[in-house]
């Protein structure tokens, strides 16, 4: 018997009956599939990780431990403190400014089964950036590090703070037999504030509602379930322990809070935390002694940890599972991947999303990867994903245009910004995800960011394209093209490139290499090379405004 294609694994895995069951309902009046088997807001999800019991959630990096059991307790418990020290309830707005840390998460599980919405401010933020934050989010009590706040110099606020060093103890353990509470909690509650990566402008604080979060994480489980009926796991693998991940990505950041945060609880799955700055020997040695199975993150986490010199294959044969997302994975990356870590290859995946839709929208497997490794992947079970003109029409296959999202993932909108809401949505609930891409034969392909793409002479140039091209030379460590302006031609292109260490490479040889795949007005016109990173905010993605000078880069690890 022939194993099912795709569609045919996904009707089967979302048909009458399926534990995956799609049907039709009004969501905030409009129609969409959604899961019929969900729970319907995030702290269902956490009565039920009590049945995992004494088994491990989490493991920190300091040597901290949980067992759901245990976290189910501690977040109970700071959920009491904050009603009663601060009068936190449905509808009041809790905000977090803070490294990762253990603090962090029980704080925002505290807020959640409260029925009140986690403020989760970019940790990366400097001075100007954390007032503006409080001030759009007029949070009714902060929670931050003494790192965050030193960053305002002192300055008030105007909210009551509590410092996670100095006075967390009193909610952790101010009541270690507290009920989880009992408010009633709408699926379309807003659950986080999530600040977009703001590479152009001030951030907008995307409203992500319980519905959006549990899409998500049911959205996960229907992808494994349809790769476990395409691809049956044999008796080696059914006989594996569960999968242990390693998350180092920022809790303020949809990779580390839903990913991470939640994931967890929902799927019974233990995760290792690391705090402080990304650390390559930590990783390495919490893989081993936590028998890490799973690594995931953005590319440059992924790359750091495969050229690191302690990096040896057979070191981590025991990985059986990678993948991320955040920006592009280069097919140099993918190769990369597939060399060094050969058994978590078999179960490699990327996804393609953004804050606004839970960061998921789209998945690409290590299968379709092998064949094509430029594409998106196909449309995650549980949500729709479609290509528009700029009039709000969709285009046939093959034709580039707005990607654009609807599902029961995608977010209520910006807070207080209705005019942005207005803009990120054509009609019938479909998110512009401001990408420019095409579908073919059902798999989805980026092209860029619209506010990326270069105009040449009358010509659309992407630069992801070109940036894919240039990171195939094996002396090139990272790149970013962007748009420089032209007299006559509107605007030409410039390549900015960081070598690898002992390398050489000249301009000329660097354009030859593109000119001998990509047509002439891509070449780039102008390269600079430069000594040090190019500058990234939270999800790996370069800061294109830094590069060309239009914004300052303020980012502090």
């Amino acid at each position: 018997m022939s194993e099912p294609t795709y569609e045919e694994a996904v009707a089967r895995i979302t048909g009458p009956g399926s534990p995956f069951e799609l049907v039709v309902e009004d969501v905030r009046g409009i129609r969409m599939p959604v899961f019929k088997n969900r729970p319907r807001n995030l702290r269902e999800i956490l009565e039920k990780s009590l049945e995992f019991g004494d088994a491990e959630l989490a493991v920190w990096d300091d040597g901290e431990r949980w067992t759901f059991e245990g976290h189910a307790r501690r977040v109970a418990s700071v959920a009491a403190a904050l009603a009663e020290k601060h009068g936190i309830g449905k509808g009041s707005r809790v905000a977090i400014l803070a490294a990762n840390r253990p603090e962090w998460i029980l704080t925002a599980w505290g807020t959640l089964v409260l029925g009140g919405t986690v403020v989760a401010m970019n940790g990366w933020w400097q001075g100007d950036e954390i007032e503006y934050g409080v001030e759009l989010g007029e949070p009714d009590v902060l929670f931050a590090d003494r790192g965050r706040l030193g960053r305002v110099g002192g300055k008030d606020l105007g909210v009551p703070t509590v410092v996670f060093e100095d006075a967390f103890d009193a909610y952790e353990n101010h009541d270690l037999e507290a009920p989880l509470p009992q408010t009633p909690i709408d699926e379309d509650d807003c659950a986080a504030l999530m600040f977009t990566s703001g590479t152009t402008g001030r951030p907008k604080a995307a409203m992500i509602s319980h519905r959006n979060f549990i899409a998500f994480i049911q959205m996960n489980f229907c992808n494994g379930a349809v790769k476990a009926v395409m691809n049956p796991p044999g008796p080696e693998v059914q006989s594996l322990p569960p999968l242990v991940g390693i998350n180092s990505n920022p809790l303020f950041h949809v990779s580390g809070f839903q990913s991470g945060a939640l994931m967890g609880p929902a799927s019974g799955m233990k995760t290792v935390w690391t705090t402080g700055r990304f650390d390559e020997e930590k990783i390495f040695r919490l893989t081993e002694e936590e028998g890490v199975t799973r690594w995931g993150g953005i590319t440059t986490q992924l790359w750091r940890l495969l050229e690191h010199p302690s990096f040896d294959p057979a070191r981590f044969a025991h990985l059986r599972s990678v993948g991320g997302g955040g920006s592009a994975f280069s097919p140099d990356l993918q190769r990369a991947i597939r060399e060094k870590l050969p058994n978590a290859a078999k179960d490699f995946n990327i996804g393609y999303g953004l804050t606004e839709c839970g960061g998921l929208c789209s998945m690409a497997l290590g299968p379709t990867l092998a064949e094509h490794p430029d594409t998106a992947g196909r449309t995650v079970p549980g949500n729709e994903v479609a290509i528009f003109d700029d009039e709000g029409k969709r285009v046939p296959d093959g034709v580039d245009g707005n990607i654009c999202v609807r599902g029961p993932n995608v977010m209520l909108g910006y807070w207080r910004n209705e005019e942005a809401t207005r803009e990120a949505f054509f009609d019938d609930g479909w998110l512009r995800t401001g990408d420019i891409g095409q579908m073919r034969d059902g798999l989805l392909y980026l092209a860029s960011r619209k506010r990326d793409m270069i105009i040449r002479g009358g010509e659309n140039v992407y630069p992801l394209e070109i940036e894919n091209r240039i990171d195939d030379h094996p002396a090139v460590e990272e790149v970013a093209v962007v748009g420089v302006e032209h007299r006559t031609l509107g605007q030409e292109v410039k390549a900015v490139v960081r070598l690898r260490e002992g390398h050489t490479l000249d301009e000329q040889t660097l354009k030859d290499f593109v000119a001998e795949t990509l047509a002439y007005y891509k070449v780039p016109t102008y390269v600079e090379f430069r000594d040090e990173p190019l500058p990234r905010n939270a999800t790996g993605k370069v800061l294109k405004a830094v590069l060309t000078g239009e914004a300052e880069n303020t980012f502090e690890e």
